[in-house]
């Protein structure tokens, strides 16, 4: 039986609530036989910096570096607002991106069959969602220089943020895009501003030439980013898989996590390129929602979107589709089942906490196990 080392980082806020309900789902499948997952556990976010002074420490990436797939939980909260900008505590989840090179970030969009009426949308509009949003994770404004504010001779600040992407950079994004549109239902759409920003100008010409090029068989069509919002509002339907660089793919991804309803239901993948010798990639898994410290401590946080996260981690990084596939079907038949947590449930309907959701992915796991 496969042997994996995982890394938690459960950081701030509800993190550590929901990541317990991972090792759950860990020792399930370990007891099953189908890998053993040795885990250890370490401090990244706010909670590092009460410990370290900085948002991640050296001796925790060094963990990172070494992990099979690392699992992470969200960081952040009012208690840090003031610490200095160098060492926030999502300057931690920054650093692990940029030090594993995990330039690719998978954000699926799914509705689930007993989901659809908590959307805010339509039921016709919304029900058999299934998209997949590949987002650049180490260019762009977020990294581009120079980035500063400075003070005028008239006394008047100045901000600058630089977009910056060269060719490889796009290259091998719309490389990810292409290779899991083969094995979706073969469509690519692109999203960028070529109509005001060079960089758009760039970005869509070296997709479109590496979708001919190389991937004839995909269909490749461009979006404008803003028109693609407005799109995915108006028939998300359309899209199956969509690439687009930092910035826009950080909001057209939180965009398509509310038309599921919770940006707790919603898992992400980020990756690294493969090995040149073992064909692994780093990789970093994490539920899209942030440490809500408004319910923090209070056992009321949806679980799903951590336990996702793992389940993606069983399929990009461990090899372990069948487990993954396992995971998925889980958490369908508990939410089948018409159990809810708050973030979810009908107005006026009772909810289950953090603990009785993931206890319910458990039970229906090993009813499949």
């Amino acid at each position: 039986m496969a042997s994996f080392n995982l890394l938690l980082l459960p950081g701030d806020g509800i993190g550590p609530e929901v990541m317990a309900e991972v090792k759950k789902v860990a020792d399930v499948l370990g007891k099953a036989g189908l890998g053993t997952f040795e885990t250890e556990t370490d401090l990244v976010g706010g909670a590092a910096y009460d410990a370290h002074g900085k948002a991640v420490a050296d001796s925790t990436m060094q963990l990172a570096l070494a992990a099979d797939a690392v699992l992470f939980g969200a960081v952040g909260g009012p208690k840090w607002a003031k610490v200095p900008y160098e060492h926030r505590p999502e300057a931690g989840l920054l650093r692990l991106r940029k030090d594993l090179a995990l330039f690719a970030n998978l954000r699926p969009a799914v509705c689930y069959p007993a989901l659809a009426e908590a959307s805010s949308l339509k039921r016709e509009v919304i029900e058999g969602l299934d998209i997949m949003i590949v987002r650049e994770l180490t260019g762009g404004v977020y990294f581009g220089e120079p980035k500063e504010v400075v003070t005028l001779e008239n006394g008047q600040k100045r901000a600058v943020d630089t977009q910056v992407y060269t060719t490889h950079e796009i290259e091998r994004i719309a490389r990810v895009a292409f290779d899991l549109a083969k094995v979706r239902r073969k469509k690519v759409t692109s999203t960028e501003k070529h109509n005001v920003m060079r960089s758009g100008v760039l970005w869509k010409e070296v997709v479109t030439r590496i979708g001919a090029e190389e991937y004839p068989d995909i269909e490749l069509e461009h979006h404008l980013a803003d028109a693609c919002g407005m799109q995915l509002v108006r028939w998300p339907k359309q899209y199956d898989v969509i690439v687009c660089d930092n910035l826009f793919g950080d909001m057209l991804s939180d965009v398509a996590a509310m038309l599921t309803g919770s940006l707790g239901m919603l898992p992400s993948a980020s990756l690294g390129a493969p090995d040149a010798a073992t064909g692994k990639r780093k990789s970093l898994y994490e539920p899209v929602h942030g440490s809500a410290p408004d319910i923090a401590g209070q056992g009321l946080a949806n679980p799903i979107a951590m336990i996702g996260s793992f389940g993606m981690a069983l399929r990009y990084s461990l090899g372990l589709g069948q487990a993954a596939d396992l995971v998925d079907a889980a958490i369908a038949d508990v939410l089948a089942s018409g159990m809810r947590t708050r973030d979810i449930a009908a107005k006026g309907a009772n909810a289950v906490g953090t603990t009785e959701m993931g206890d319910a992915i458990v039970a229906a796991l090993r009813k499949r196990l």
